[in-house]
């Protein structure tokens, strides 16, 4: 491991650096959802949840669906379902044993963004379950978030990265699992090519 000769140990390290944060953007931090931000949430068909284990380790995982799937309970609570996936069930292990969750809202083309933080759950309530249904299939189980802080984080990272310029877009990049799997199992190009079509398979019909 290279040694850091220019080590940031400490919050003051830090701050001067980056400077004190202004008084008014502190402002912008609340403990509840107001009417903009559950205006966004209901628009927003993308997230981003974050979650860690009880040793701290952290993982982050997209959901998404038709804008409006998070449902919005209170403006304290919001209701996330979770549906079919690759069942590795990274994130509701941890919310299992560490509650603390952060989720990042996106809307296409919105560069600001929303972030929530608060304490998670996992429920199989059938009444929910129904509520967050998507094609005429309730939710395998949902999150519920209880709402610690919220706020609305500037658009500068959007601008900056161009994420939604489509001129500045790079080619398409094809993730091919078949090419990453086939070797670990000691196939070749053909197992490769099965392994994506089932993945394709499965993309179009079990969503």
């Amino acid at each position: 491991m290279t040694m850091d000769a220019y080590p940031l140990a400490t919050l003051e390290d830090v701050r001067q650096i980056i400077g004190a944060s202004s008084p008014t953007t502190a402002l912008k931090v609340a403990d509840s959802l107001d009417a903009m931000s559950i205006d966004f949430v209901r628009r927003a068909p993308f997230l981003m949840l974050a979650t860690a284990d009880e040793s701290g380790m952290p993982d982050v995982s997209p959901k998404g669906d038709e804008a409006g799937f998070v449902a919005v309970e209170d403006e304290r609570t919001l209701l996330i379902p979770d549906r079919k996936g690759n069942r590795l069930i990274f994130g509701l292990q941890n919310i299992l044993k560490n509650p603390q969750v952060s989720v990042i809202f996106l809307i296409p083309g919105t560069e600001e963004t929303l972030r929530v933080q608060g304490r998670a759950s996992l429920t199989a309530d059938p009444a929910v379950l129904e509520r967050l249904s998507a094609r005429g299939q309730p939710a395998l189980l949902a999150i519920r978030l209880a709402v610690d802080k919220c706020f609305f984080h500037c658009a500068k990272a959007f601008r900056r990265s161009r994420l939604w310029q489509a001129e500045a877009w790079p080619p398409k990049y094809r993730v091919s699992f078949g090419k990453q799997m086939a070797p670990r199992f000691g196939g070749d190009e053909k197992l490769a090519d099965q392994i994506d079509q089932m993945i394709e398979d499965d993309y179009k019909q079990n969503l």
